[in-house]
């Protein structure tokens, strides 16, 4: 598919999922989602004010295949690659939160941190972090953000200094379609959210009060999350603005997960397949998560615990 077919793709009058052998919605699934990432590419590589479609396009067509893939079977997709979401953040976006927080300019850590960032983590000891930034996590039914739905997500504010305690904390649970009743929640083996907790509830992509007001959060501080790829790459799709404002640069993500990978030299001797980046063993290594408990995966719960380990860590190497 070249760009040109994909635009078309996006402007074609659609009844997605209207077919349903298993044949046809396949390869409409396929070809929407190799159209989001043509159409993603070509718009972010475009000059800012000369790009060749709004960013509303590549949000509806991503809407559309979400209803492909309910027609489809949800639960049937769990083993399926999705090319739309980013394994990790760009480099640029790595050293530009450091700059940020360090209140550094972006040039200065990007020499610290050398070719390939390899030395970030070194660049993250030269100076305190500091000022405020928003913990952000969100609860979905599916990994890809063109195949599912955000269902929950938890919000809070700390200040970074030693002492500081995670404020205003915030959840809302959002709805999905209605086949899912009968169905069930899909990954509630992993969230625990079932049809109760949604039903009756606005869906994200139509709680236009609540994308404004996070919108305009994310454009004040810098937002962070343990493993913040996948936040970023849900919220392009989901969040009306978002992509806009990312490129504009108004948007800075701070991956808690690279910070654990860089500085934490307690897991660099543990085993890879020991997973030790992941919030709920960092959390163990440091204290703010005991030997007997389990990470919740929901929003809130998963914020307060990663700005705590997060606080812990840096402490630890003096760096606020």
């Amino acid at each position: 598919m070249v760009l040109a077919e994909a635009i078309e793709l996006a402007n074609a009058f659609s009844l997605p999922g209207f077919f349903s052998d298993d044949v046809t919605l396949t390869e409409e699934r396929r070809r929407n989602e190799e159209a989001i990432s043509l159409l993603m590419a070509a718009w972010f590589e475009a000059p800012a004010g000369q790009e060749p479609f709004s960013f509303d396009l590549v949000r509806a067509l991503a809407d559309r295949n979400r209803t492909t893939c309910d027609a489809f079977g949800a639960e049937r997709l769990r083993d399926a690659n999705g090319v739309n979401l980013q394994r990790k953040l760009p480099d640029k976006d790595l050293v530009h939160a450091v700059a940020k927080l360090q209140r550094r300019r972006d040039t200065q850590v990007a020499r610290t941190a050398g070719a390939g960032i390899r030395d970030l983590g070194i660049a993250m000891a030269e100076a305190p972090f500091k000022g405020a930034v928003m913990g952000f996590d969100i609860e979905t039914t599916d990994r890809n953000p063109d195949r599912g739905y955000i269902i929950n997500l938890g919000l809070a504010f700390m200040e970074l200094t030693p002492d500081a305690v995670p404020r205003e904390g915030h959840a809302a649970y959002f709805g999905i379609p209605e086949i899912y009743r009968e169905k069930g929640v899909p990954l509630s083996d992993i969230h625990q959210i079932t049809w109760s907790q949604l039903e009756g509830k606005t869906p994200f992509r139509d709680d236009k009060k609540v994308q404004k007001a996070l919108l305009k959060a994310f454009c004040k501080l810098p937002y962070m999350a343990h493993n913040a790829a996948f936040e970023d790459s849900w919220l392009m799709l989901h969040l009306d603005g978002y992509a806009e404002a990312r490129k504009a640069g108004k948007v800075t993500i701070v991956d808690s997960r690279d910070i654990c990978r860089r500085i934490d030299v307690d897991g660099r001797s543990l085993p890879r397949e020991s997973f030790p980046n992941t919030l709920e063993n960092w959390a163990r290594r440091r204290g703010t998560l005991g030997a007997d408990e389990k990470e919740r995966h929901l929003g809130l719960d998963d914020v307060f615990l990663m700005l705590r380990t997060v606080q812990a860590e840096l402490v630890l190497r003096n760096m606020l």
